[in-house]
């Protein structure tokens, strides 16, 4: 049975500050989840600002949307990806975002559900999709990769130093019959690692999962040009705020933000401009902004989020 949706916003206070939300404005939520976020945006809005808020989860937006439903602002939910913000708001006749947030990766709720097939601490059948209508899940890239492609998505998404070992313990494994629970996966991963490795400070399948999540959902691939298109749609004065819960999600924003605060893109080696573009946003956050002592001790999901953040010139 499927349990209420229940997420605690990491970074909450921080990440909304930084939008400086204007009563009348428009501003986008493009994870909505359980509308943690998005409730303390709705709360600063008067009856003419809106709150456009986006998820690829029905079971984030059922809960999302009853959650709001105490605000008197206007409210726009979508189901849909947040890289699609550019169609999204053509469809809802909009010109321009006041400001955003995206607060990447997985939720609480899809990770503790155990027939999400998230999570190798409860056993279901493979899937990690979060939006169930996808035809992608992690059945299929599980049973379906050659081992060359697993082993490489292990080891970029993953940064799993024994990628390799685990990529043919996955094949082997499948050849006799297909790899079908979460808890066969992570049996498999714990069985293809050196025995040292198993009894590290982190679960030995953890990386692993995560480089399976992420190939699933995309979730790498369309975030630098989701970034490029909510800075696009920001007016002058609109703040995007990303919430990061890894290294490589991290390292995409700092990379773009910069690129987007730089503005040229001629090689370093020309000693003048001749592409002629100029800088979109300012960064607002130098170094990225994480939890302080009392988050961390009462959502332990908080440990790795970062915080980075730009304004539109």
């Amino acid at each position: 049975m499927m349990s209420e949706f229940k997420h605690i916003s990491v970074l909450l206070d921080e990440s909304v500050k930084l939008l400086e939300v204007k009563p009348d404005g428009i501003y986008a939520d493009g994870t909505l989840g359980g509308g943690g976020h998005s409730a303390l945006i709705c709360s600063k809005l008067s009856e003419d600002g809106m709150l456009i808020g986006i998820d690829r989860d029905t079971t984030a937006i059922d809960a999302a949307t009853k959650r709001l439903s105490e605000y008197s602002n206007k409210k726009e939910i979508v189901h849909s990806n947040y890289a699609n913000i550019k169609d999204i708001l053509k469809t809802l006749n909009i010109s321009g975002l006041d400001g955003a947030i995206l607060d990447l990766g997985v939720s609480s709720p899809q990770l503790d559900t155990a027939e999400r097939g998230f999570s190798y601490n409860m056993d279901a059948r493979l899937d990690m999709r979060m939006n169930r209508e996808d035809s992608l899940s992690a059945y299929e890239v599980v049973n379906e990769y050659s081992e060359a492609e697993l082993a490489k998505i292990i080891f970029n998404y993953g940064e799993e130093r024994f990628a390799r070992q685990i990529a043919r313990g996955i094949v082997n494994a499948r050849q006799t019959k297909p790899v079908e629970t979460t808890f066969q996966l992570s049996d498999i991963i714990k069985a293809s690692i050196p025995a040292k490795a198993r009894f590290a400070d982190k679960h030995p399948a953890k990386r692993t999962f995560q480089a399976i999540r992420i190939e699933v959902n995309n979730e790498l691939g369309l975030l630098e040009g989701a970034i490029r298109d909510f800075v696009d749609v920001l007016k002058p004065g609109g703040v995007l705020s990303v919430i990061t819960f890894h290294s490589l999600e991290d390292r995409i924003v700092k990379q773009t933000f910069s690129q987007l605060a730089s503005g040229c893109e001629c090689p370093k080696d020309f000693p003048v401009c001749v592409c002629g573009k100029k800088p979109k946003v300012k960064v607002l956050t130098r170094k990225p902004i994480v939890s302080g002592e009392s988050e961390l001790e009462m959502n332990i999901r908080a440990h790795s989020a970062k915080l980075r953040a730009v304004k539109k010139i």
